[in-house]
């Protein structure tokens, strides 16, 4: 698959460009900081620009299987990053006839247990929460097959092969490595019976 990742320069990013030439794909990384990125694996192509700029978005569309966001909710400085990306994307993609979509999300903006963590994380992630809460809106409005991915907290640690997937809310969310997300990520882009759904995502 061609597969246009954009956040490529995240520490996950980073982590997809290497699962994803390890399994043949092609990446296209779209990043505000194409100087982050190694020298190998190199992705397919790179380009410098904002998830918001539709133009740029569109041509790097060309050829493209798949798309997956890796972008985070915004912060007090830029607070709707992940919702207007998505409104671009949803209109490039529709444009150039590009339907499939992964993008990333936090799981305790729909998490109720533990409750004591979840309320500390929502009052102290207020801003991006509200972000990707958006962002999901508008990506579920869209006629993509899309599938969100929401997360719990990440590691830096070596993959380990551990992850689990549910539609539902988790009993127990527990961290997991960016290294095994990474390969999630792409287990979804592959699988069209992921499509239309949201993918909780935790460590074992």
């Amino acid at each position: 698959m061609r597969i246009v990742a954009l956040g490529a320069t995240s520490r996950t990013g980073l982590c997809l460009l290497t699962e994803a030439h390890r399994r043949g794909h092609q990446i296209v990384a779209f990043t505000r900081r194409p100087q982050a990125l190694p020298d190998s694996p190199a992705p397919a192509a790179v380009v410098h620009n904002d998830g918001r700029d539709l133009a740029t978005l569109r041509a790097s569309l060309t050829g493209a299987h798949a798309v997956i966001s890796l972008l985070p909710g915004g912060n007090r400085h830029d607070p709707h990053l992940a919702a207007e990306t998505a409104r671009t994307l949803v209109t490039a993609m529709t444009d150039t006839g590009v339907t499939r979509l992964v993008v990333v999300s936090a799981y305790p903006i729909v998490g109720d247990r533990p409750r004591l963590p979840i309320w500390i994380l929502r009052r102290v992630l207020a801003t991006p929460y509200a972000d990707v809460s958006q962002m999901e809106q508008i990506v579920c409005a869209s006629g993509l097959d899309w599938t969100i991915a929401r997360l719990n907290r990440l590691t830096g640690k070596p993959a380990t092969g551990a992850i689990t997937t549910s539609t539902g809310l988790l009993t127990r969310p527990r961290p997991h490595t960016r290294a095994d997300t990474a390969a999630a990520l792409l287990d979804l882009a592959e699988n069209p019976a992921t499509a239309r759904a949201a993918i909780n995502l935790s460590g074992t």
